[in-house]
């Protein structure tokens, strides 16, 4: 198992964490980071063999093997099969990862009703049934705590993703009314908001020079963020050692808002 600099939270071994969207960038970030702290974690994705590449990565170094559940959170049928799936094998879930999203770019005029659906189907939707599908075992447990994926796209003049900002500002409103709704049964809902994170992806598809100059020139601090700088907020979100905090929102952004 890897030695870090970073904090290492007792309240989160043997915790049953599931994570959406799992397989790579910010999401294969935070599976890392709670294998590493002894969780007992299971991850959804559709993208198979950078999942197994994962899973055999973090069982390479010692880590508690996390296991991984082939499923498209669009099917929601095929979602609540993989909670009940991992309720199954340990009776419950400790803490909720939402992070499943698609970041599509899209123009006002090329959006369909059926475009519109599938996107929200996608950024949103499964945040709102994933929770409904933990609650009974976290209510029951007398305890949780749910992150909710958002993004600061909605809060900054982002252009040519208009529904994906939509489903993002909506996930902070989503992230208050559960707090609201489960803060009796000691669950705690926070929100995290990622700035431009220098995911494989985003490397990828758009980070040109240009870009990255666009970046550096607004953030207050210089350097690219990292997924990992994303994950070690989720760990402390999740731990017993941010027990009274619900119902907020974190932007990591390096300054850009």
């Amino acid at each position: 198992m890897e030695n870090s600099q970073y904090a290492t939270y007792p309240s989160l071994k043997e915790r049953v964490v599931l994570i959406t969207g799992g397989a790579t960038g910010i999401g294969a970030s935070v599976v890392a980071h709670f294998a590493r702290q002894g969780s007992r974690v299971t991850f959804v994705d559709v993208q198979d063999e950078p999942a197994q590449q994962l899973v055999d990565s973090l069982a390479s170094e010692g880590c508690p093997k996390p296991h991984y559940i082939h499923c498209d959170i669009t099917d929601l049928d095929a979602l609540k099969a993989a909670v009940h799936q991992v309720l199954a094998t340990h009776a419950t879930i400790d803490v909720l990862v939402n992070n499943a999203a698609n970041d599509q770019r899209h123009s006002i005029e090329e959006v369909t009703p059926d475009f519109w659906e599938h996107s929200l189907a996608t950024n949103l939707r499964p945040h709102f049934f994933t929770i409904q599908a933990v609650l009974p075992a976290m209510r029951k447990a007398g305890r949780g705590s749910i992150i909710n994926m958002s993004s600061i796209a909605w809060m900054i003049p982002n252009l040519n993703m208009p529904i994906y900002n939509t489903a993002k500002a909506a996930i902070v409103g989503l992230t208050r009314a559960f707090a609201h709704e489960c803060g009796a049964s000691n669950i705690r809902v926070n929100a995290v908001l990622p700035g431009a994170i220098a995911t494989e992806r985003q490397r990828r598809l758009w980070y040109t020079p240009e870009y990255l100059e666009n970046i550096r020139s607004r953030q207050a601090l210089p350097h690219q963020i990292e997924p990992e700088e994303v994950a070690r907020l989720i760990l402390f979100l999740a731990a017993d050692d941010s027990s009274a905090i619900t119902n907020q929102s974190y932007v990591v952004d390096a300054g850009f808002v």
